[in-house]
């Protein structure tokens, strides 16, 4: 991404951004850092940890936090999930919070501005998918944002078609304080590779199964290992599901799903492994792991978080 802001000092700090499930927080992060390293589906509730990606440019390093939709928990992940958002908001140095426009204010960005509050945090108020709504309604929910909090800007994009971003982008580096370089150039994320395996392995499920299914499923990579006489990487994980029901819709006939979800990841995982890839995928049945304790643990899911 070209640069034509740059400033004198080098600035840094970390950006949390936070708002709803399925607003298109993770389509953004993607963005900035142009390329994937965030899971993206059109289902509510995709992202479940805080996932840190690091932007570093020649006067300048940004670490996004890209946080879980903030809901009302119906299990202990969801309360995870929403725990973990939260607890991101006291370290930023700005949050960025995004919705969509809407013709009322929604009771949980209600909610989530309330945090704000408390914590008196410096808040952009960043509008997405804003190509898909009209100039009225993009000026409707301005007005009614902006009557409850004193946002420091206020930014209409389209995360996903690339609108507006570079402003957006570059209000963020003018926001920043001075501040040393947390990670080295040439890191991307904070989080290791078994992880990512895990998440490119969720995403491909969620895009797959019905609507009942993918908010009852985990993955857990067992094994991952380079094989180098074979020169590939050996790779082995669950997909854990909450019923038999659904074991048998991830299987599908003849195990035809699993072999698409496998196929799919694998594609996915060999481009950020750069290596050519063994997936072996099972699909295990763990009753009611979302409320769990030490299946979440396990899971990498820490209610201490």
């Amino acid at each position: 991404m070209e640069e034509n802001f740059l400033t004198e000092i080098f600035k840094s700090g970390f950006v949390t951004i936070a708002g709803r499930p399925n607003v298109g927080k993770s389509t953004l992060m993607n963005r900035f850092l142009g390329e994937k390293v965030s899971i993206v589906s059109n289902k509510p509730q995709t992202t479940r940890n805080n996932l840190q990606t690091v932007l570093t440019e020649k006067n300048y390093q940004i670490v996004f936090i890209d946080t879980p939709g903030i809901h009302r928990p119906r299990h202990r992940l969801g309360e995870y999930m929403v725990k973990a958002a939260q607890n991101t908001f006291n370290d930023a140095d700005i949050i960025l919070f995004m919705i969509t426009p809407s013709k009322e204010i929604n009771a949980a960005d209600s909610k989530i501005i309330e945090h704000f509050r408390d914590e008196n945090a410096s808040v952009i108020l960043t509008i997405n998918k804003v190509d898909e709504y009209t100039k009225e309604e993009l000026a409707k929910t301005i007005d009614i944002y902006k009557s409850l909090y004193d946002f420091k800007e206020i930014v209409p994009i389209s995360a996903l078609k690339g609108i507006n971003t570079d402003t957006l982008l570059k209000i963020l580096v003018e926001n920043l304080p001075e501040g040393p370089k947390y990670f080295p150039d040439d890191v991307l994320t904070n989080q290791n590779k078994r992880f990512l395996v895990s998440e490119i392995i969720r995403e491909k499920a969620l895009q797959f199964l019905r609507e009942e299914v993918p908010h009852g499923i985990a993955v857990e990579v067992e094994h991952m290992k380079r094989e180098e006489k074979k020169n590939l990487i050996d790779i082995s994980a669950v997909i854990y599901c909450e019923k038999e029901s659904h074991k048998s819709i991830i299987i599908g006939k003849d195990g035809r799903m699993l072999k698409n979800i496998g196929i799919k990841a694998r594609a996915d995982i060999e481009k950020i492994l750069d290596s050519k890839v063994y997936l072996n995928l099972w699909v295990k049945v763990n009753k009611d792991w979302r409320d769990d304790p030490s299946s979440l643990k396990r899971l990498g899911y820490s209610l201490k978080a």
